[in-house]
C-alpha cells in the first residue's frame, strides 16, 4: 500500500508538471499571435506622428512611441506631489553639462491661452539653473491662472510675475509685461546672463546647450540681439500719431489723428521685431537709465512699441551691449509670413492667421533647416501632430547632447519591438508600467 500511494503522489506531481509546462506553451503561442492586452504598457504608450520624418529612425525591428504610461492631467492641483509631476510630465531636473550650468538664462513666457501648450513650452526650455517668469494676461480664465501658479510652485526657479497685466495685441501693455518681468528677475537670486521673451505659441528649435553657445559666439558674447532697421517711412505712422488701447481688445488712433511730438532725447526711432536677447546689464540701463525710462514713457500711445522701444535702444552707444550697425542679425525666430511665400518659404502647410504660419507638420522640415533659436507658432487644437512631432524631435536633441547621465523620466520616446504588426515594448529601469 505504501508503494502504491509512492506511486500515485509520483503520477500527480508529474500531471502538474506537465500542465504548467503546456499552459506556458500555450500562452506563449497565444500571445505571440495575439494583440497585447489593454493592461500592457504596449497599449500605454502612443505611436509617435506618422509622418513624423525628422526623427530619427529607430533601431531595426523598432519603432518610436511616446511614453505615455497614463494620462496625464496639465491642471495642476494645490496639493500635486511635485516630484510626482516633475516625473510624470518629463522636467528635466539636473543641469545637462558644466558648460550650460556655468551660463544660467533667464526667459520671460507671455501666456493667456492654451494650457497644455504652455506646459510643454516650458518643459522643452526648462533646466534648474535657469530662471523663468511667466506673465499670464490677467483676462486669463481664473483656473488657467490657478493651474500656471500651481505648476510654477512646483519649480523654484519658475516665478509668476508679480504684476500681470491685460495685453492687448499690439498695444503698450504687451510691453509692460516684460519690464514687469524682467524686474522680478533681477531681484532673483540667480545672476542670470541673458534674456530671452516668449510667447506661449513659440517652441524651441535649439537646445539650451546650443542657445548657450550660439549666444557665447564671438557675433553675439556681450551682445544684444535686437533684429530691426532704421524706421522705414511705410512704418512711421506707428511712432507719429497717438494710440490707446480699446477696452483691452484693440489698439486704435486716438482722436481725430492726433499727432505726437518727437522722441525723447532726439533719438532715431527703428523699426524690428518685438523678439530678443538681451544681456543682463543691458537689462538694468533699461529699467534704471533716464533716457530709456523718457523712451519708455513716450512710447505708452504707440503702436507696437515693442517693435521698436528694444531695437532702439540697442543702437544707442551708451547701451551696455548696444549693436549700433546692427540690422537684421540674429536667427532669434523662424517665422513663415504670408508676404514671404515663394521667396523666403514654399507656403505654409497649416494656415495663416494675421498672415503668420501657424504650422503643420509638413512646415517642420523647413524650420528644421533654419536652425533658429525658436518657432512661431502652434496651435494643439487645429494641428497638433506638428507640436507633437517637433517636441520629440527637439527632446531627443537635448538627451544627445547631455554630458550627465540621463534619468528614464527624461524621456519623451521609447523604442517599441514590432513582431507580426504587434507592438512589443521593451522596459528599461525606470521606465513606467
Amino acid at each position: 500500500m505504501v508503494q502504491l500511494e509512492n506511486t500515485k503522489c509520483s503520477f500527480l506531481f508529474c500531471l502538474g508538471i506537465c500542465i504548467l509546462i503546456c499552459s506556458a506553451i500555450y500562452l506563449k503561442a497565444k500571445i505571440a499571435n495575439n494583440p497585447l492586452p489593454s493592461t500592457d504598457m504596449s497599449s500605454q504608450t502612443t505611436p509617435a506622428p506618422k509622418s513624423c520624418d525628422i526623427l530619427p529612425p529607430a533601431s531595426p525591428g523598432f519603432t518610436w512611441q511616446r511614453k505615455d504610461c497614463k494620462k496625464i492631467s496639465y491642471e495642476t492641483k494645490p496639493d500635486t506631489n511635485c516630484t510626482l509631476l516633475q516625473s510624470d510630465l518629463h522636467f528635466i531636473t539636473a543641469p545637462l553639462s558644466k558648460e550650460e550650468e556655468d551660463f544660467p538664462l533667464a526667459f520671460i513666457i507671455t501666456i493667456h491661452k492654451e494650457l497644455e501648450t504652455f506646459v510643454r513650452l516650458l518643459r522643452a526650455i526648462y533646466v534648474p539653473q535657469n530662471v523663468y517668469c511667466i506673465h499670464i494676461d490677467a483676462k486669463a480664465p481664473e483656473e488657467y491662472k490657478t493651474s500656471v501658479q500651481n505648476l510654477a510652485g512646483c519649480f523654484p526657479n519658475v516665478l509668476v510675475a508679480s504684476i500681470n497685466v491685460n495685453v492687448t495685441y499690439a498695444g503698450f501693455s504687451r510691453l509692460l509685461a516684460d519690464i514687469n518681468c524682467m524686474k522680478d528677475l533681477l531681484k532673483y537670486p540667480t545672476k542670470w546672463k541673458r534674456v530671452i521673451n516668449l510667447c506661449g505659441q513659440d517652441f524651441p528649435i535649439q537646445t539650451n546647450l546650443e542657445l548657450v553657445r550660439y549666444m557665447q559666439g564671438p557675433e553675439w558674447k556681450d551682445r544684444n540681439m535686437t533684429p530691426g532697421i532704421k524706421q522705414p517711412p511705410t512704418m512711421k505712422y506707428r511712432t507719429e500719431f497717438q494710440y490707446e488701447e480699446v477696452q483691452g481688445t484693440h489698439v486704435a488712433p486716438k482722436g481725430k489723428g492726433q499727432k505726437k511730438g518727437p522722441p525723447p532725447h532726439n533719438l532715431t526711432i527703428y523699426f524690428g521685431t518685438a523678439y530678443y536677447s538681451l544681456t543682463r546689464p543691458f537689462v538694468e540701463f533699461v529699467l534704471n537709465d533716464k533716457v530709456a525710462k523718457d523712451l519708455l514713457e513716450w512710447s505708452r500711445d504707440t503702436f507696437s512699441p515693442d517693435e521698436h522701444y528694444w531695437v532702439t535702444l540697442n543702437h544707442m552707444k551708451e547701451a551696455p551691449g548696444s549693436y549700433v550697425e546692427g540690422e537684421w542679425e540674429g536667427n532669434i525666430r523662424a517665422i513663415k509670413w504670408r508676404e514671404q511665400e515663394g521667396t523666403a518659404h514654399q507656403g505654409c502647410k497649416g494656415k495663416y492667421i494675421r498672415d503668420i504660419c501657424v504650422y503643420g507638420i509638413g512646415d517642420l522640415p523647413w524650420l528644421i533647416e533654419k536652425e533658429s533659436m525658436f518657432a512661431n507658432k502652434f496651435e494643439t487644437a487645429n494641428f497638433p501632430e506638428a507640436l507633437d512631432c517637433l517636441e520629440l524631435w527637439q527632446r531627443h536633441k537635448v538627451l544627445q547632447h547631455a554630458t550627465v547621465p540621463i534619468q528614464p523620466s527624461w524621456h519623451l520616446t521609447t523604442e517599441v519591438k514590432v513582431i507580426n504588426s504587434t507592438f512589443f515594448t521593451i522596459l528599461k529601469p525606470g521606465d513606467c508600467v
